[in-house]
């Protein structure tokens, strides 16, 4: 965890998306690439597919920067959290938090009334921040993105 600057959340900007792509390649190494077949991460290499993310929604993003940094972002669609990416050296620093602070206000400004996003069975660090956070499982399924035989769950969370 690295000692942290006063953290700004703010829109993500043009200027980002190296950063955000950089993000989405550090979580993948971390966590998805332990998790999957060896075909599965060879195509979302080949595929480029941070950069083709970044290039569809990169615009709609919200960011966590600290100071230089852009240490995170998330990305929302209606009541549905498409994404919380957090660069490993900000893992356990808040960052998160205050991401998913900024996507549950904006639902609930929507008018909303739950937020609602998924993660992995394998992901137990996931599932115990959204826990603490007040998602609950809602469902299970299989992931068929990865062709890994993973299982996603659905988390949802009331919103006041």
């Amino acid at each position: 965890m690295r000692s942290l600057s006063p953290l700004e959340i703010r829109p993500a900007r043009p200027t980002d998306t190296a950063d955000l792509t950089a993000i989405l390649y550090d979580t993948f190494e971390s966590t998805w690439l332990p998790n999957i077949t060896s075909s599965a991460a060879k195509a979302f290499r080949e595929e480029d597919r941070p950069t083709a993310y970044v290039a569809r929604r990169g615009h709609k993003f919200w960011v966590c920067q600290c100071g230089q940094d852009i240490a995170g972002f998330v990305d929302w669609q209606g009541d549905f959290v498409n994404a919380l990416h957090v660069r490993g050296s900000y893992s356990r620093s808040g960052v998160g938090s205050r991401l998913m602070d900024k996507a549950e206000a904006e639902i609930s400004k929507s008018g909303f009334t739950a937020a609602r996003l998924e993660t992995d069975t394998f992901n137990s660090v996931s599932q115990q921040f959204y826990a603490k956070r007040g998602y609950t499982e809602a469902d299970r399924y299989p992931d068929a993105e990865w062709g890994s035989d993973l299982v996603t769950i659905l988390l949802v969370k009331a919103l006041q």
